[in-house]
């Protein structure tokens, strides 16, 4: 019974959000005929809290995010945590837990979405982004879609999602060389940010 509750909370959800951007963010999305039938790992920029929910209603998938712990503190947020399977991830880089949690999904076949930047405007702030897409890509062999969030952040402004054509990072074998991680989230990152 819980897990029909959250299935339909999530549906809900889902159009709800979907309307809300549309309406209040004049919403455009470019490029979802690049994403595949198969399993990938979204990695998107990131500017503001309304990142995560135009991602979740544009890739037409039931991608699972990755978020930061902090946020599980705001009710409102936790209870979309729960509905969305989110994985929430500790501000100390190693955190183990969210590690295993995130590769389970990904042996199952679920698609995961997540923000190398590690913060907001991180790449404006100059901090370094983090290598977790490119660890979870090699280790996995799943490709990495990127994608470009551009636009004005304020209500009635329109904003843009871009989804670019999957990267295959199938030649890298270990997710432990620093070389291939720095090689592969570059990598990234250039194509997220031809796409904004």
């Amino acid at each position: 019974m819980k897990e029909l509750f959250r299935k339909v909370t999530r549906k809900v959800t889902e159009v709800v959000l979907f309307v809300y951007c549309k309406v209040v963010y004049r919403l455009k999305i470019v490029g979802t005929e690049n994403i595949p039938d198969t399993q990938v790992i979204f990695c998107a920029n990131h500017r503001s809290f309304i990142d995560p929910p135009i991602l979740r209603v544009t890739c037409k998938k039931d991608a699972k995010f990755l978020a930061r712990e902090s946020l599980a503190k705001n009710k409102f947020l936790a209870f979309l945590g729960w509905v969305f399977d989110v994985v929430y991830v500790k501000k100390d880089d190693k955190d183990i837990t969210a590690l295993k949690h995130t590769l389970s999904f990904l042996k199952k076949g679920e698609s995961i979405a997540l923000f190398p930047e590690g913060t907001r405007n991180g790449m404006q702030k100059g901090e370094s982004v983090k290598d977790g897409a490119a660890f979870f890509t090699i280790k996995s062999g799943v490709p990495v879609v990127p994608v470009g969030i551009s636009g004005e952040i304020k209500p009635f402004h329109k904003l843009t999602v871009k989804y670019g054509k999957p990267l295959d990072f199938s030649i890298y074998k270990d997710p432990k060389d620093k070389q291939e991680l720095e090689k592969v989230t570059n990598k990234i990152m250039e194509e997220i940010k031809q796409l904004l």
